[in-house]
């Protein structure tokens, strides 16, 4: 169900529908993963929309089902769709795969996307694409030294436009499938411009800082919600009701 309408349910509409749930489905980011070896799942983007909503309308439940998986991309990831995404029955999933697709070929990525979506179009709930963020454009000095090849890699694949191409290509197919598009990618693209994202690398190499993640919280608000203010119903009682 559009959760724009069943953020204002009151007790009724919550004992008839339910609360709102909502599936991340993606990768380390998804996860939680932050610095090399740390999870946070506090701080990732999915809880920081959870409370976003919740801050304007703090009656109606809201479940997060993190389905993200480290080290994961979108073709290792079809075959978990039903039962990692659509067995919870969400009124939302948001996918975002892209930064260990980077390594595929960019067909099997595109066609690996097409199949998600449509698994989550046919089963009837709404879909969001999230594009991740950017990857390094340069080796940082503070890189682990196991991951110091792999981040000459992907800086040449981000300076080389290889990223770009993937992430253009992706909210094209998208687009052309009619899912929702929460563009974060363009937005690094525009904080490039006046600062060094690699430095917004919690690893120096694709995992966003904790306070980057407010960025895909906020956008992702937007894109579910629109930029004006939610005309929220006043809170309800959680109180019993004589009889």
């Amino acid at each position: 169900m559009d959760i724009r309408k069943k953020i204002n349910f009151d007790r009724e509409g919550l004992e008839k529908y339910g609360p709102i749930t909502i599936v991340a489905f993606g990768d380390s980011v998804t996860h939680g993963a932050v610095a090399s070896g740390e999870i946070n799942f506090e701080t990732v983007y999915w809880n920081r929309l959870k409370q976003k909503i919740n801050a304007v309308r703090n009656y109606m439940p809201v479940n997060v089902i993190n389905s993200g998986i480290g080290g994961i991309n979108a073709k290792e990831s079809i075959p978990l769709t039903e039962s990692r995404v659509l067995a919870h029955n969400p009124d939302l999933v948001i996918v975002c795969f892209g930064l260990n697709d980077i390594n595929c070929e960019l067909e099997v990525y595109l066609d690996s996307l097409k199949q998600i979506f449509k698994k989550c179009i046919d089963f009837g709930t709404e879909v969001i694409f999230m594009t991740p963020n950017m990857l390094n454009t340069y080796v940082a000095d503070d890189v682990a030294e196991v991951y110091r090849e792999y981040s000459k890699k992907t800086a040449d694949y981000q300076n080389g436009g290889r990223m770009d191409l993937y992430m253009e290509s992706a909210v094209k197919l998208a687009k052309e499938m009619n899912v929702t598009v929460c563009d974060c990618y363009a937005k690094w693209k525009e904080l490039a411009k006046t600062q060094d994202t690699t430095m917004l690398l919690a690893n120096r190499i694709n995992h966003p800082t904790k306070e980057m993640h407010e960025l895909f919280a906020n956008c992702l608000f937007e894109t579910i919600f629109g930029k004006g203010e939610i005309e929220a119903n006043e809170t309800a009682s959680t109180m019993t009701k004589e009889a």
